[in-house]
């Protein structure tokens, strides 16, 4: 469809709501969301009273001197995003395939989820956080070791356990995201994703951003403030049922998952839920993206990532995100040292004499199953990058 300077169009209904910094715009039909900054508003709404795109070049720049106003390219990105209805009367075919909202866990009451996530509930939770530093101080020996998985004799009873325990820690965590998405009434799911080699659980929150920001810190934090809650009684039962050697050990292994994954979510080089914080703190929805095309003028190995450019003023943002960005990396590098790699060795170590033994053996099977174990990580990996490539095709 030609388009010329003195074309007039038809938009599709959208929403405008004021952010941070910019602007957000809601397709109503679909739920999407795009960052906008002001003077795309003032053209959206020119557009609206049914100006022609020379009129309304015109006039936005008069309005905003020192900006490029180009309107045939700013209806060439509205198209792309399936905004358009009609260009000059003529209705647009909608090459975009709009992606289609969840509708799930609706049938949980936002009452519920009020009851755990409301204006008094993150005292109760930074509460909470401060009792467990102080836990951990009084009783050193409580801090989590790798050495903390090797609860029973075989291997496999470990794997078991462990893998049950931090399924069903994940999965309060996620829980936490969908109660506080209830408690604003929107819809939200549960899907498989991935964040580097890591496989994980992850709470489609993308309605969220028809909340003011101001009230979106909630969602981005409700799994860390569950995390901390289980840390917090995982460290109680270890110290009230000491005499009990099982349930201490499973204990153990509670404050190891879940220590491990708070310090995960300071990656912030993995899009966690803490990146998400500095995202609606700062205002800056590429921050990751930009942080790592400014890293990579001194670190060439950072990825390349084709995103647009940063707003005016976001450079003061994006060079202490950098630093965060490294610190990160740090952060992972020493989880693999001092916990994930002394783990693997250790427990390779342990069970790798069973495979020289016959096949009725019990060490036999227990070597297998720990071996096995990686093989269905590696699976579920691979079915994540698939899925996003697929998406992304």
């Amino acid at each position: 469809m030609v388009i010329n300077k003195q074309s007039t169009l038809t938009l599709y209904p959208l929403t405008i709501r004021k952010d941070t910094k910019n602007y957000i715009v809601e397709d109503i039909r679909s739920s999407e969301f795009y960052e906008m900054p002001k003077l795309c508003i003032e053209a959206i709404s020119m557009i609206n009273e049914g100006h022609a795109l020379d009129t309304i070049e015109e006039i936005l720049k008069k309005s905003y001197p020192n900006e490029e106003v180009d309107m045939i390219g700013f209806v060439e990105d509205l198209l792309e995003f399936g905004l358009v209805y009609s260009i000059d009367g003529k209705i647009v075919s909608k090459d975009v395939e709009k992606r289609i909202q969840s509708n799930g866990f609706v049938s949980i009451s936002p009452k519920i989820g009020q009851f755990f996530f409301n204006r008094y509930s993150s005292i109760i939770y930074l509460l909470t956080f401060i009792a467990t530093v102080l836990t951990f101080i009084i009783n050193p020996e409580l801090f989590p070791s790798y050495k903390d998985v090797f609860l029973f004799d075989l291997m496999m009873y470990n794997i078991i356990v462990f893998l049950i325990l931090t399924f069903l820690l994940v999965i309060l965590h996620e829980i936490g995201h969908v109660l506080a998405v209830r408690a604003e009434g929107l819809p939200t799911s549960i899907e498989i994703g991935h964040r580097l080699f890591l496989v994980v659980l992850e709470t489609d929150m993308s309605r969220v951003w028809s909340i003011p920001p101001v009230r979106r810190y909630r969602f981005y934090l409700a799994g860390m403030y569950v995390d901390i809650v289980v840390l917090f009684v995982a460290l109680l039962i270890q110290i009230m049922f000491s005499s009990q050697m099982i349930v201490v050990g499973i204990g153990k292994m509670a404050v190891l998952s879940t220590f491990i994954r708070i310090l995960y979510q300071f990656c912030v080089h993995m899009k966690t839920d803490l990146y998400y914080v500095l995202e609606n703190w700062t205002g800056c929805y590429n921050l990751m993206e930009n942080g790592q095309n400014f890293l990579r003028r001194w670190l060439p190995f950072i990825p390349d990532v084709n995103t647009s450019k940063a707003f005016d003023g976001e450079d003061k943002v994006i060079r202490p995100y950098a630093i965060l960005y490294l610190i990160g990396i740090l952060i992972t590098f020493a989880v693999l040292i001092f916990y994930s790699i002394p783990l693997v060795i250790h427990a390779s170590i342990l069970v790798s004499p069973g495979l020289s033994e016959p096949l009725s053996s019990i060490l036999f099977w227990d070597a297998i199953v720990f071996f096995l174990q990686f093989v269905i990580i590696f699976g579920l990996l691979g079915y994540s990058w698939s899925k996003k490539y697929r998406l992304n095709h």
